[in-house]
């Protein structure tokens, strides 16, 4: 399971980094490795939530973002949290009645279109609005509690073009975890009876990231650190599966 731990380790590093990468990374490797979605999903939800956490932690800890009482960085993350629950929950209700071929193909189909839509965004900067902050909040929730990925590039790139800078990647540690707390109890709620046998391996290896993550980001320039979250959104066959 030494591979499994590598992989969780470098899908969080750039997930903490770029606020995207985990699950979206993460879950197709592992169908690709023969694993169903109902082994993946719920295990995926539960260490993107104890890193998410810890992620928000440090991010908050090393100044790339301010979650203090009041703070325009932890009102957006309870905005994107709240406006993804009952996303979801929805979500989850289909995941364990949609047949597995349907939804391996939702995953690779949900991917290339959070690709294009960001690509076809390019440079253009969109004024921030709380209704559109709801909106990303409550596609990218459902897409997440559905895959167990597709969070990040719709909500950190949603928040880059809405003027936002580093800050965007601790808020979407802190909302993404509150997702997936929605989304775990959902599952164990949905009388599913999930395999948690990768869990340890996983957390495991994302939480080592964490810390480093954050560091990497107070570091890094802010154009550059632009650029490579464009570069990191997933691409068209990131899911081929």
């Amino acid at each position: 399971m030494i591979h499994i731990v590598l992989l969780a380790f470098l899908c969080e590093l750039v997930d903490s980094t770029l606020g995207m990468g985990y699950g979206t990374t993460l879950t197709p490797l592992l169908l690709l490795l023969g694993y169903s979605p109902l082994q993946v999903v719920p295990v995926v939800l539960l260490s993107d939530l104890v890193t998410g956490v810890a992620a928000a932690f440090f991010h908050h800890r090393l100044g790339n973002s301010d979650f203090r009482l009041g703070s325009q960085d932890l009102k957006v993350g309870l905005v994107f949290a709240g406006s993804g629950a009952v996303a979801a929950v929805a979500a989850i209700v289909l995941a364990v009645k949609v047949p597995e071929f349907w939804l391996t193909l939702y995953i690779g189909a949900m991917v290339t279109l959070i690709r294009v839509r960001i690509l076809l965004m390019g440079n253009r900067q969109i004024s921030f609005s709380w209704p559109r902050i709801i909106g990303i909040g409550l596609l990218a929730a459902f897409n997440k509690g559905l895959s167990g990925g597709g969070y990040g590039p719709l909500v950190t790139g949603g928040q880059l073009l809405s003027g936002q800078a580093r800050n965007a990647v601790g808020i979407t540690s802190l909302a993404e975890a509150a997702i997936c707390l929605v989304a775990v109890v959902g599952y164990a709620l949905s009388g599913a009876a999930p395999d948690l046998a990768l869990a340890p391996y996983l957390l495991f290896g994302a939480l080592l990231s964490t810390p480093v993550s954050a560091m990497i980001v107070r570091e890094l320039p802010l154009r550059e650190f632009r650029r490579f979250v464009g570069a990191a959104t997933p691409s068209p066959w990131a899911c081929s599966c």
